[in-house]
């Protein structure tokens, strides 16, 4: 049998076609070979090798009778369709069926009935597939121009494609020219339709359809072209999508197809494209933007007859179900049980699939990376309006031609610049910046959530603004994210705006009114249960507008958090969501879940009476909610969580009422703090995410005493106070407990330094001296991971708008030398002076200079940094470039006239005002009797040499 690889005598083919003359000289190649066709296997494994007709005989051995191909050799068409008859009945008498009509006389019937009991034996037609094809396609040849002998030689093709276990490519590649002629012969056009999509089963349409592109294309007779797409309709439906390699085929339907000048051809490319739609949906549009607008009414009509029928539907994992809970996580595609979009027919050998290049849909995605080019991003940050508006189109126009389809890679800085668009005093650039975040989502898809750095916070901060444009273009922009990512990704960040005091009252009722219509497409989503704590909050607020809007929130999470639901949450989350809800609104909240029994056993208190948010009856309840005071077991708490008489806050119990035992503090058994920190990468200091939020609440609950990370992790600033406090006397004694959770502190205290609370803030800053005076006491310094954690935040805090917080936080600042090196510190204070809040910038070039002064031996080989502190002479703003020409002096000052080899280039203006600054400085010093500028340093120097 053959190989399957070219014999060494036999020359590459490259003939195009198989079409052979009668005769000993007789050879047969790869008919329509694709050679720039890529398939997963090597060419020696799909190319046919070059095989003359003498071998072909050789090799088929017994299997054929001399007498049957010396008549398929025949010059008279009778004969060969004799002879074709003989040669099936060596298959299986069962499977072919043909008129009786050609057998002419009792002498061939004799024959037929010898030569069947020879082949009858055959048993292993797999070893003998690859030469029978050979052998089909050389005798009489693809150029048979008798009706009735093509229909044979298909049928018998197609049975061997079908029968075979494993049909070899190279056999299609063999066929495939000869076929594709016979689909545009009107006599033969069923049987070899029939062959193709037995191939497609055999081989798998991936490949059959690659190789048709060329075939197609190159070939002079237009119906080759115009019936091979009908038949790819039909393959497109027997097979659906997942097979196929959609770029390719759209591409080849734009360039060939809709491009061709028979109408015959352009309509069945419509045809090809319509049943694409059926199985990818309406994103097929944006491949065909530049197509003729005829063509495209054309189009529109056919997607119309083939309407997109998959749905979004859940499908999760869940552990408490062993992975078959209905109620998942992950959205999938699926088919909607009202159609049938299921494949007809399957693919029996294994070929890849090409969703994972695609997507769910399958359909490409460009990867745009080298196309986000630092020009692009510095202009998003340009001084210049116009220039930031030409950069947020130029994104748009990138999106547009990758056909609205794109890949995550190398999106990350492109994320960030944007964001800070987000922030521009120029309101008409935000919504732009929100209308083009909304396009780069859509064309994402799901992988937007991991891109984007949590840039959802930022779009939802945008609601705060009171203008009703601004708000309607943030509401787009999240119906734009959550069509790509879907809302129980979106949770978590809403949960948290929901929460934010800067919203608004407007903001909050157009953000409930948004979450209520999600929520309403949906019949069940546990997740759900993560809003009811801010809406039940919400329906005590002063805004009718937000109660209301609140309230139809709160109706929709209790419907699609039932029973069902219910049980994929774990009980200590719901509790969690529900136990800072107090006084009125826990009221209020226990009358609407009477109707859900789910939610009602939560909140019933225990037999045990360990924990119980509700009084034991709802008559109690609603009687205490009316004097604002709800009752939890034996405890009685305040609406306002005031403490009970005679109970010190830091013995105060929680909330539900859990009690507190005797216990350390800190937890710091198990800490793994060397874990945490490896995971800390110093970077350009960025507000916490959601998800960097929720890790920092699980490690405070893990290794801090429930009393303490309740306090802390409360929405109630005071109870976050009294969560100070408690550290705060605590200090003198945990010290070295202190060290094992320092890093989950420092992202506790991040995360109250990007708040607006001034008197947690204050408390904060009052504090964190104190912390710093025990680690100098414990003589600990630093780790860098615990630097990279606060440094960057305090670096970028340092400009607070009030000037109370500056100076605690300048003051913190000199104080952490003492546990730090002030190296170190010097680089984030130098990251400071990027900023782009002035007043931290202000702050930063001071603190340049205070380290220049009392720092300088250590910080003298970073003083090429003065470049920056130099560059902020050129400054429009007069604040910043006195605190520069205030730094420069103070360098004069130390360094001297060697401070010019560190300033770098400047104006002839920017030197003016150095000049006059200097002179003014030798002045101070002769006044103040503290000598000549760089005086000190080159008495320092002389020490060293010297010693």
């Amino acid at each position: 049998m053959l190989s399957g690889k070219r014999p060494a005598s036999a020359a590459p083919a490259n003939k195009k076609g198989t079409s052979a003359k009668s005769g000993n000289s007789k050879k047969v190649d790869g008919a329509g070979r694709t050679e720039t066709a890529k398939s997963s296997e090597s060419p020696e494994d799909i190319e046919p090798a070059e095989m003359s007709l003498e071998e072909i005989e050789s090799r088929i051995g017994s299997l054929i009778q001399a007498d049957v191909i010396s008549q398929l050799k025949s010059a008279v068409w009778k004969e060969r369709l004799e002879g074709w008859l003989l040669f099936q009945l060596a298959l299986p008498l069962d499977y072919l069926h043909y008129s009786t009509g050609y057998l002419i006389n009792m002498g061939f019937i004799e024959a037929i009935s010898l030569l069947k009991e020879q082949v009858e034996g055959l048993q292993d037609l797999d070893r003998s597939v690859e030469i029978l094809v050979y052998l089909l396609c050389a005798i009489p040849g693809w150029n048979e121009k008798n009706v009735q002998v093509q229909q044979q030689v298909i049928e018998v093709i197609t049975y061997l494609a079908n029968s075979a276990a494993k049909f070899p490519k190279k056999c299609v590649v063999l066929c495939l020219l000869g076929i594709s002629e016979r689909v545009a012969d009107m006599k033969t056009r069923a049987h070899a339709m029939k062959c193709l999509t037995a191939f497609s089963e055999a081989v798998g349409p991936g490949f059959v359809f690659e190789r048709l592109y060329k075939i197609m294309k190159e070939h002079k007779n237009p119906k080759v072209l115009s019936e091979g797409l009908l038949w790819m309709v039909s393959a497109i439906e027997d097979f659906g999508v997942s097979h196929l390699k959609l770029k390719d085929l759209i591409e080849f339907c734009k360039d060939t197809g809709l491009q061709s000048s028979a109408a015959a051809t352009r309509n069945a490319t419509i045809k090809v494209l319509g049943g694409l739609h059926k199985f990818v949906g309406p994103d097929i549009k944006g491949f065909l933007t530049d197509v003729k607008p005829a063509l495209l009414s054309a189009l529109d009509v056919e997607y119309q007859k083939n309407p997109f029928e998959f749905l979004l539907t859940p499908n999760l994992v869940c552990l408490k179900f062993n992975g078959k809970c209905p109620h998942s996580r992950q959205f999938l595609l699926t088919p909607d049980l009202g159609t049938s979009t299921a494949p007809k027919k399957t693919v029996r050998a294994s070929e890849p699939s090409s969703l994972s290049a695609g997507g769910l849909d399958g359909l490409p995605r460009e990867d745009i990376s080298v196309k986000i080019t630092p020009t692009l991003l510095k202009s998003l940050e340009s001084p210049d309006w116009k220039v930031r508006l030409e950069s947020i189109e130029a994104v748009n126009k990138i999106l547009e031609e990758a056909n609205k389809r794109i890949q995550p890679t190398g999106t990350g800085e492109l994320f960030g610049a944007l964001r800070g668009r987000l922030y521009d005093s120029n309101k008409n650039l935000v919504m732009a910046t929100l209308t083009t975040i909304g396009n780069v989502a859509s064309a994402m898809g799901p992988g937007v959530e991991k891109a984007s750095k949590g840039i959802l916070s930022d779009i939802l901060k945008c609601l705060s603004d009171n203008k009703k444009h601004m708000r309607e273009s943030t509401l787009s922009a999240l119906d734009a994210w959550n069509a790509a990512v879907h809302f129980d990704k979106m949770v978590p960040y809403i949960t948290s705006a929901l929460t934010d005091s800067k919203l608004g009252a407007e903001g909050r009722k157009d953000l409930f009114d948004w979450s209520s219509r999600q929520l309403s497409g949906l019949s069940e989503f546990p997740d759900a249960v993560h809003l009811l704590k801010p809406a039940a909050t919400a329906m005590m607020d002063k805004s009718a507008d937000v109660r209301k809007a609140a309230d139809g929130c709160v109706t929709e999470i209790l419907r699609v958090s039932g029973q069902e639901a219910r049980l994929c949450i774990p009980s200590y989350q719901i509790e969690k969501n529900l136990r800072d809800i107090q006084g009125p609104a826990l009221a209020l909240i226990l009358e609407r879940v009477k109707p859900y029994g789910s939610f009602q056993e939560l909140v019933e208190p225990s037999k045990g009476g360990s924990i119980g948010l509700a009084s034991k009856t709802n008559t109690k309840v609603a009687k205490a909610a009316s004097n604002g005071v709800t009752k939890h077991g034996n405890r009685t708490v305040t609406s306002r969580a005031i403490p009970a008489k005679g109970l010190k806050p830091d013995t105060m119990l929680p909330v539900q009422g859990i009690s507190v035992q005797p216990q350390a503090l800190l937890n710091v058994k198990d800490s793994n703090k060397e874990e945490r920190e490896r995971m800390v990468r110093r970077s350009k200091f960025e507000e916490p995410r959601i998800e960097q939020i929720q890790d920092l609440e699980n490690d405070m609950m893990k290794y801090f005493r429930e009393d303490l990370h309740r306090r802390l992790l409360s929405t109630d600033f005071k109870k976050q106070v009294d969560g100070l406090e408690m550290l705060q006397k605590a200090l003198p004694s945990i010290g070295k407990e202190i060290i094992e959770v320092l890093d989950i502190l420092l992202r506790w205290f991040v995360l109250q330094l990007c708040k607006s609370n001034t008197t947690c803030l204050l408390k904060v800053l009052e504090f964190l001296p104190e912390l710093f005076d025990s680690l100098k006491g414990e003589a600990y310094s630093l780790t860098e991971a615990e630097a990279a954690i606060f440094l960057p935040c305090l670096a970028e805090k340092l400009g607070h708008n009030i000037e109370k917080v500056r100076e605690k936080m300048r003051e913190l600042t000199k104080q952490i030398v003492q546990v730090y090196s002030a190296t170190k510190i010097y680089t984030y204070i130098l990251d400071g002076l990027r900023s782009k809040n002035n007043r931290t910038r202000i702050e930063c070039v001071d603190l340049v200079g205070f380290f220049i002064d009392h720092h300088g031996a250590e910080i003298s080989g970073q003083l090429k940094s003065l470049q920056i502190v130099a560059s902020l002479t050129a400054e429009r703003d007069g604040e910043i470039r006195k605190a520069a020409l205030n730094t420069l002096a103070t360098g004069y000052k130390i360094l001297g006239d060697d401070i010019w080899r560190y300033v770098g280039k400047l104006t002839d203006a920017q030197k003016s005002m150095l000049d006059d600054r200097f002179k003014w400085k030798v002045r101070e010093m002769e006044k103040r009797g503290e000598g000549r500028p760089g005086e000190a340093r080159a008495a320092l120097r002389r020490s060293v040499r010297e010693n």
